[in-house]
């Protein structure tokens, strides 16, 4: 018997009008099976399966993927097989606690190997505690803004992984025409973006260098565009839609066509070392990505630090609110009757999330004092502080990008923190070697924590779209950090001791190498690009004055421009499907399609390139190089509108 087809209600990505309420798919009078044997068990093979990927292909490969979206086709799989019954909620669960590994992962790779490559020594519960203390600071900072995000921003921001991961979940429950066209998608980009990274069948990238005027333009006047040809991004711009996709693109051409212009005709005959990273090429003698790299980058780190604290400051009622309700609840006589709320609204205790807090900052400050990582009891505390204070501002950064643009500026927020923490250590007196180790572990704890909180906004965002507790998430959320960090910096001992960080064949480990050759300096008396910065805040300052959100404007600058383009022609095919007839209906039908093609192009991108990065490793070279140089970028333009076309064409092939 086929199964009924199941979708989310229509209100699900739209702002709900006055006295509208989001009824989720699993209604909240109702229990469900979610935290089981299974689900946990499932969840936690997940969290080491996938944290010993990500890790191994991280470092080896130079490859971060995101877990989220593969599992989630795993667990739709197994409960499939197993004909189990009441699997969506458990599902939930299994992709809530298995998705903890590309998070903590991230947190951990960007930074630790750093300490290996400076030649630093580090013990195996030096990295553990580092990942696992920040993952849960993560968690804890963010449990109170959960409603604010997932509630009170519903319908303002698009979600565009977790839109895909629900869809991915959803699609097990149901039959028709709903995961017919979601798996339809899913085999095209997953094929598409299998043929590009495999077989190198067309270019990745699109740049205006492909033609003799506009290597012309690269070379002197340092203008250059790019475009990204993967399917997954195209889907990504779609869930973004056009508003944010083109203000996204908007901080992106200003870097790429305003400001790396505008520095090459002020500076390019002069040597402008900011970091004293010892940089000897002239900004004249570098190519636009150099010159984003090094110098243009940093005007996004600065803008998004900024716009952070403006969001910061905006939702200081939230704070406030938050704040009230655990001083509420600790006055509170014991027995006092209070309201329970509906259990889709059913947080960890604000009680239990003040003395979580309050445990893991004393847990870092005891790993700080009597861990090995700093020399006394004061530089212990300066360290506790300075995690404390960046996470708390930094944690809601992390949580908007990705309910913004699905992507999480951890890498530059990172940088920032290593160059605060440095100099910070260098005033109490720390330096050297003892420094550098000493503001790397602060920087993986607060690197891990930003990381788990953007990923676990995402894993808020779908319980609230399907109708899982969150309570339950939240506290097994914990479990699924405690498994990733073990497994991640078990497979980093082993690794580097097999491969090493340094020498010939060593692992690749990029992230952690730029974040090496920023620490180094810093601690030898080097500086930090604090001009670089302070235009990229004054930007953030204008543009919130003019009421321009200045957050996704800043994640555009800092983005490279080759995955910022495609965004807003994804955004353009959402706005042109969805506004054709003068029935709304009907509009809302071709997007509701649309988006399940999109989340199909990103379901299938994500998995592919899992696979696509196992051969590389395997050392499976299937890439046909001298066509790719010969023909590839200038074939890739006919699969990609190929690609747009598909978009359009099965979107607006709908009914009501």
């Amino acid at each position: 018997m086929e199964k009924k087809p199941v979708s989310l209600p229509e209100n699900a990505h739209r702002e709900l009008k006055p006295g509208e309420r989001y009824q989720p798919l699993l209604p909240a009078e109702k229990k469900f099976a979610e935290v089981t044997p299974y689900s946990v068990t499932v969840g936690v093979l997940m969290a080491i399966l996938f944290s010993a990927a990500a890790a191994y292909l991280g470092l080896k490969v130079g490859q971060v993927f995101e877990a989220a979206i593969p599992i989630a086709i795993i667990a739709v799989g197994l409960t499939g097989a197993l004909r189990k019954k009441d699997g969506l909620g458990q599902n939930v669960i299994i992709q809530s606690i298995g998705g903890c590994s590309g998070s903590v992962v991230a947190g951990a790779i960007f930074t630790l190997p750093a300490i290996y490559i400076l030649g630093v020594e580090v013990n195996f519960w030096q990295m553990f505690l580092s990942s696992l203390l920040g993952g849960v600071l993560g968690i804890v900072f963010l449990i109170p803004f959960r409603k604010y995000f997932v509630q009170e921003m519903h319908g303002k921001y698009p979600f565009p992984e977790a839109t895909a991961t629900t869809q991915v979940l959803i699609s097990g429950e149901g039959g028709g025409s709903s995961a017919r066209t979601l798996l339809a998608a899913g085999l095209v980009g997953g094929l598409y973006d299998f043929v590009i990274a495999t077989f190198g069948a067309w270019s990745e990238t699109l740049t205006t260098t492909v033609m003799g005027w506009g290597q012309a333009l690269a070379d002197k006047a340092k203008l250059v565009l790019k475009l990204n040809t993967g399917a997954a991004v195209l889907g990504l711009g779609y869930i973004i839609g056009l508003k944010y996709a083109f203000i996204i693109c908007c901080g992106s051409l200003l870097v790429w066509l305003v400001i790396i212009p505008l520095m090459n005709l002020i500076w390019g005959s002069q040597v402008i070392d900011l970091m004293g990273t010892g940089i000897m090429t002239t900004i004249g003698e570098m190519s636009p990505e150099q010159i984003f790299k090094d110098y243009a980058r940093h005007i996004g780190i600065g803008g998004i630090a900024t716009a952070g604290i403006i969001g910061i400051v905006k939702s200081f009622g939230v704070i406030k609110s938050a704040a009230s309700l655990a001083v509420n609840e600790f006055r509170r006589k014991p027995g006092t009757a209070e309201e329970k709320p509906a259990r889709t609204d059913e947080d960890l205790p604000m009680k239990t999330i003040v003395w979580g807090i309050v445990i893991a900052l004393l847990a870092i400050f005891a790993f700080f004092a009597f861990g090995g990582v700093v020399n006394n009891i004061w530089q212990a505390l300066v360290g506790l502080l300075t995690v404390a204070v960046i996470s708390f501002l930094f944690t809601t950064v992390a949580a908007n990008a990705i309910a913004i643009v699905g992507s999480n500026p951890v890498s530059g927020m990172t940088l920032m923190t290593l160059i605060i923490a440095s100099l910070i250590l260098v005033a109490v007196g720390l330096k050297g070697n003892a420094g550098m180790a000493a503001a790397l572990v602060i920087g993986g704890v607060v690197c891990t924590a930003l990381s788990v909180a953007g990923s676990f906004i995402t894993d808020l965002k779908i319980g609230y779209w399907i109708g899982s507790t969150p309570k339950k998430q939240e506290g097994w959320k914990i479990l699924g950090v405690a498994v990733s960090a073990v497994t991640v910096c078990g497979v980093m001992l082993v690794l580097n001791k097999t491969y090493g960080f340094v020498g010939e064949n060593a692992l690749v480990a990029p992230q952690a190498n730029a974040m090496a050759a920023v620490i180094q300096p810093m601690m030898s008396g080097g500086g930090a690009p604090w001009l670089l910065y302070g235009i990229g805040a004054a930007i953030a300052l204008i543009l919130n004055f003019c009421g321009v959100p200045a957050l996704p404007f800043a994640l555009g600058m800092f983005i490279p421009i080759d995955l910022n383009l495609p965004l807003v022609i994804g955004g353009a095919i959402s706005w042109y499907v969805s506004s054709r007839s003068k029935d709304a209906a009907l509009n809302a039908a071709r997007q509701e399609k649309g988006t399940l093609i999109a989340s199909g192009f990103i379901a299938g991108g994500a998995l592919m390139g899992v696979v696509s990065a196992i051969l590389r490793f395997a050392n499976v070279d299937l890439f046909l190089s001298d066509w790719n140089a010969a023909y590839g970028e200038a074939v890739a333009i006919v699969p990609f509108l190929a690609l747009v076309a598909y978009t359009i064409y099965a979107s607006m092939k709908t009914s009501k």
